[in-house]
């Protein structure tokens, strides 16, 4: 091979080319940038006009020196709408040196007036443009949410000035009507230090907002405060009005560390923290959910084809600490994790943590002892059978002192129960001897026992509260379908929910209804035979039925001693929908066939686990018939708006 030489002439002559090419490319840029700027800007309009329909004016576009744009006015306005973007008079400088290889770094920013208004109308709103999805390209290139978290994160904050003054700048919200204005009278970004005055206007709230603190965007750090100018609680606008939430607070930090590429790998490191905050939605709770101090110390990491929670983070509520992990995996199906773990705590640092609102049935409860909890769940969902769902309580020396709202120790008393129908109380009931109609667990008919055990909760008398496996094939279906579609409810959530709480669809009831169970269950505050015999005389059998002595004399006439088997079978499968029973028959006062066979399955069941024999079947195809009250019920035989005590039960008052 020839080997090249090249002398030192030769070199020193390609580098002055070279130096000469890149001086005359700036020389030459530098003679027509204001040429180039607007053939930049005649493009820009030209992809607004054909692919989101918006008319983008720029007034006087023109270079100050080499690194600076000033522009004395632009306005963005979608065809036949109100303007969606308008800024009076912008002034920016950039970074020369990123732009010659392809990163566009702000360096400083001036805006004097200008607005975004965002405007909906009953015809549609001003941004439908840019909402529309792009019509997918087929590609077969693996997305790396690493490098695309890196990426993005990098072109946001080079966005970002280190130098920034704007004024009279405002965000305009009119949703059909409903108008909230956020007026930045100060947004300014100096030494890195930020500071803002935002003026809230939205119907008769008035408030003046500021956010202040540490920015560093080139380091990708910062440390930042949020909160009312007159230490007020802080009201975040237009929530209520669009989705029925109300959020405030007092303050809120957030404390950046790091953020960037570690080892093929997106690292994320700070903490946020939120004072005093406040939410309110129907679908939470009935009242007002406060906490006082709330802290997450948080380590993201995001792979490849992952994102994480890293185990190292720290949720911090009053003195209550819980590492959490949350774990996202998109290889060989989609894999979804979550792991909590409590270390060991006092039982009343976790009750006193407890936000107020969200567990008002614990409030001013008192506890001794200690407990640390550890909870492991992951799923695939191309594995949905192999769910992993388990959970651990350790408690030590755990006792409680002084009940909340909810006395559980009152289920080994008398009491009166009052069911609540759409948050109207129902006539009460004595859970007593001294009711004619209460019958104790040894007068109820050994058959339906088994019956309603067999199908409401199998494992009763020996698990604790819970079915770990239920649970998990419970968990496995939600998420299969996207929907609530499974519960795993059990006698003992059955019987808190009824005797504690209300029929609400909250997430607070169903937070409480799982911690009063484990209380319940765990500190063996009632027999199971006890807890069973409430369940039999409080439940609902039909309409405005209450309790197994009623139930037994309203479809049978008979006490619950003397029901038969088949009889049993029936009560049994009404319990899910007992409003409904006039519907499991044909006008024949016949039992339709999807009634018959649901008792069929539930016998053979039974059969299999030698619940019964086979001599308990005899006689077992004979049809039943409704002999009490309920057979008027019927439709062709009477009108659903007859009461049950003027079909001939009278029921005691109380």
């Amino acid at each position: 091979m020839k080997r090249l030489n090249f002398s030192r002439k030769k070199v020193r002559t390609l580098g002055f080319s070279i130096l000469g090419i890149l001086v005359l490319a700036i020389v030459l840029g530098f003679a027509f940038r204001n040429a180039i700027l607007e053939q930049i800007i005649a493009k820009a309009a030209v992809k607004m006009q054909s692919d989101y329909q918006c008319e983008l004016v720029v007034k006087n576009p023109h270079f100050e020196g080499l690194n600076h744009i000033e522009i004395e006015g632009i306005s963005l306005t979608p065809h036949h709408a109100d303007t969606l973007v308008y800024v009076g008079h912008l002034r920016t400088g950039f970074n020369l040196w990123k732009l010659l290889t392809g990163t566009l770094q702000i360096t400083d920013l001036e805006i004097n007036r200008g607005y975004i208004q965002l405007v909906k109308t009953k015809n549609g709103s001003n941004f439908d443009a840019f909402l529309r999805k792009k019509e997918k390209q087929n590609t077969t290139t693996t997305l790396d949410y690493a490098e695309l978290a890196n990426r993005l994160s990098s072109r946001f904050l080079n966005l970002i000035p280190t130098q920034m003054e704007i004024t009279g700048f405002a965000l305009k919200i009119n949703d059909k009507g409903h108008k909230v204005h956020l007026d930045f009278t100060q947004l300014a970004l100096h030494n890195e230090q930020l500071k803002t005055a935002i003026q809230l206007t939205e119907g008769a709230i008035h408030q003046q907002w500021q956010l202040s603190g540490f920015a560093d965007p080139r380091n990708r750090k910062a440390d930042l405060i949020f909160k009312n100018q007159k230490n007020d609680t802080l009201v975040l606008p237009y929530l209520q009005h669009k989705f029925h939430l109300k959020t405030a607070f007092q303050s809120a930090r957030f404390h950046l560390d790091n953020m960037g590429m570690d080892s093929g790998d997106f690292h994320t490191d700070g903490f946020a923290s939120i004072q005093q905050l406040v939410l309110n939605h129907p679908k939470i709770a009935s009242k007002d959910v406060q906490v006082a101090n709330a802290r997450m110390d948080f380590h993201w990491i995001i792979g490849e084809r992952s994102i994480a929670l890293d185990s190292s983070s720290l949720l911090t509520l009053g003195k209550l600490k819980c590492r959490p992990y949350l774990f996202y995996e998109k290889e060989e199906g989609k894999t979804y994790a979550l792991q909590l773990h409590i270390p060991k705590t006092k039982a009343q640092d976790f009750i006193d943590a407890l936000p107020k609102g969200l567990f008002s049935h614990f409030e001013g409860m008192k506890t001794m002892g200690s407990f640390s909890y550890s909870l492991d769940f992951k799923y695939n969902d191309q594995k949905p059978n192999e769910v992993v769902f388990e959970n651990k309580l350790q408690p030590e020396g755990l006792k409680i002192v002084l009940y909340g709202a909810a006395d559980l120790s009152k289920i080994n008393t008398e009491f009166v129960y009052r069911a609540m129908e759409r948050g109207v109380p129902q006539r009460p009931i004595l859970v007593s001897i001294d009711n004619p109609m209460y019958t104790p667990l040894s007068e109820i008919s050994p058959y339906l026992q088994k019956c309603v055990l067999t199908s409401e909760d199998p494992s009763f008398m020996h698990h604790r509260g819970f079915i770990t496996e239920a649970f998990k094939q419970s968990i496995a279906k939600n998420i299969r379908t996207k929907k609530f579609a499974r519960g795993a409810s059990t006698i003992s959530m059955q019987l808190v929910k009824n005797v504690f709480l209300t029929r609400e669809k909250t997430l607070s009831r169903k937070l409480e209804e799982i911690l009063l169970v484990y209380i319940l269950e765990n500190q063996r505050i009632a027999t199971k035979e006890r807890m069973l015999e409430v369940y039999f005389n409080i439940i609902e059998w039909g309409p405005d039925v209450y309790g197994i002595g009623e139930a037994a004399q309203y479809y049978f006439q008979k006490r619950p001693s003397e029901l038969t088997l088949k009889e049993c079978l029936y009560l049994a499968t009404i319990v899910p929908k007992p409003k409904g029973f006039m519907y499991r028959f044909d006008s024949n006062r016949e039992q339709k066939k999807f009634a018959v066979q649901q008792q069929d399955f539930l016998a053979k069941l039974m059969l299999r686990r030698q619940l019964i024999t086979a001599e308990d079947t005899l006689g077992f195809h004979q049809p039943l018939h409704l002999t009490g009250p309920a057979q008027y019920r019927i439709k062709g035989n009477a009108t659903d708006t007859i009461s049950i005590d003027s079909l001939g039960i009278e029921f005691p008052e109380f």
